[in-house]
């Protein structure tokens, strides 16, 4: 069986919306490359068609949308059990993929329900609609990987409210529907049970007019029905507020550190934080700020460009694959991180995670 399921849907106007459906429940729909060798030719025919006004974009069963990307192949690649090439190719034609949702002519709606994480963020926060449900789990946890929130990241998370960016990137505490409302990471909430009623909803629309209003016709109108719903959540990110903010207010990674360290908390939210950096790489703490940092001003192609050199220069440090030995493969928890501190973590070490590969950048011109 395939594993992207494609689907046409008729409208009452004779157009066509175009259904793009993950279809790997094993792996919670974790994106591969042959996943992204299959959507990114449809996207790019669709886009000329002017019999298509919509693409949606979702997955096959109700756990996980996308649980991220193809970090067992990743692994085998860089412990000399693959192709020592795959990690240049994945990350390049995902990030092609990714910007090409990210500035897609036609509304690509997203049905972000279940577990969104990695590169299923990746996928949903380039859709023009972006759509979560009251069992939508969304976070960023590549700190306790070795890697950085990447796919994006360091464009959604610059964009996030104050210091909120930062904080999720470094600890990759899950967000909640209404956490991704809050944080601008959503457009709309719809409870689960009615995705067959958008579908119909937007089989029904009239298309003869701008395509972006006939979803947001659609939408509108769910998500006023889902109102109940959402008001039972609570965001975690906007409840602490006040502590991210005075937490993330220093000016080294360690003073931020010892800051959320002495926070004297029961609190699971907080907890999981603490845990979250004192357990995650260190290294990982230092790359994600700098990542952030360097991109704040760049354009999404140059925010692209940039997440290839870092992500291909993890693929070739330790740091990446033993945090995948150590809680994807060998499952011991133990990871053996080059640096046993944020503190401790070398500069010169850092710069060379940023410095890139090669002359071209092999997206430079293909965004």
């Amino acid at each position: 069986m395939s594993c992207v399921l494609f689907t046409e849907f008729a409208t009452a106007d004779g157009k066509k919306i175009m259904e793009v459906s993950l279809n790997a429940e094993r792996s919670l729909n974790a994106l591969t490359l042959d996943m992204i060798d299959e959507i990114q030719p449809k996207l790019d025919a669709w886009k000329n068609d002017d019999t298509v006004v919509a693409v949606i974009l979702d997955s096959a069963g109700e756990k996980s949308f996308c649980a991220g990307g193809d970090v067992v192949n990743l692994y085998k690649s860089m412990t000399g059990d693959g192709d020592p090439d795959f990690p240049e190719a994945f990350f390049t034609r995902e990030y092609i993929l990714d910007h090409c949702i990210h500035t897609y002519p036609k509304p690509i709606i997203c049905w972000g329900s279940g577990i969104v994480m990695g590169g299923g963020m990746g996928l949903m926060n380039g859709c023009s609609h972006r759509v979560v449900t009251e069992t939508s789990h969304l976070a960023m946890p590549e700190v306790t990987i070795g890697l950085y929130p990447d796919v994006g990241g360091s464009w959604f998370l610059n964009h996030m409210p104050g210091n909120t960016g930062l904080f999720l990137g470094l600890t990759g505490n899950p967000m909640n529907a209404a956490d991704a409302m809050y944080l601008g990471l959503a457009d709309r909430f719809v409870v689960k049970e009615m995705r067959q009623g958008m579908v119909e909803g937007l089989q029904a629309e009239d298309w003869s007019g701008c395509a972006t209003a006939a979803v947001n016709r659609v939408l509108r109108s769910l998500e006023a029905a889902s109102q109940p719903q959402l008001a039972e959540l609570e965001s975690q990110v906007k409840k602490h507020r006040e502590l991210i903010n005075r937490v993330a207010d220093h000016d080294t990674l360690d003073e931020l550190y010892q800051a959320l360290m002495a926070e004297d908390s029961e609190d699971k939210w907080v907890r999981r934080a603490q845990k979250a950096l004192t357990h995650g790489s260190p290294l990982a703490v230092h790359i994600i700020k700098h990542q952030l940092d360097v991109t704040r001003h760049m354009s999404l192609k140059e925010m692209f460009e940039s997440e290839l050199v870092l992500s291909v220069q993890c693929g070739k440090h330790r740091e990446f694959p033993e945090g995948v030995r150590a809680l994807l493969v060998d499952k011991d928890g133990n990871p053996d991180w080059t640096f046993k501190s944020i503190a401790e973590v070398d500069p010169a070490v850092l710069a060379e995670f940023f410095v890139s590969p090669w002359e071209t950048n092999p997206l430079s011109d293909k965004l």
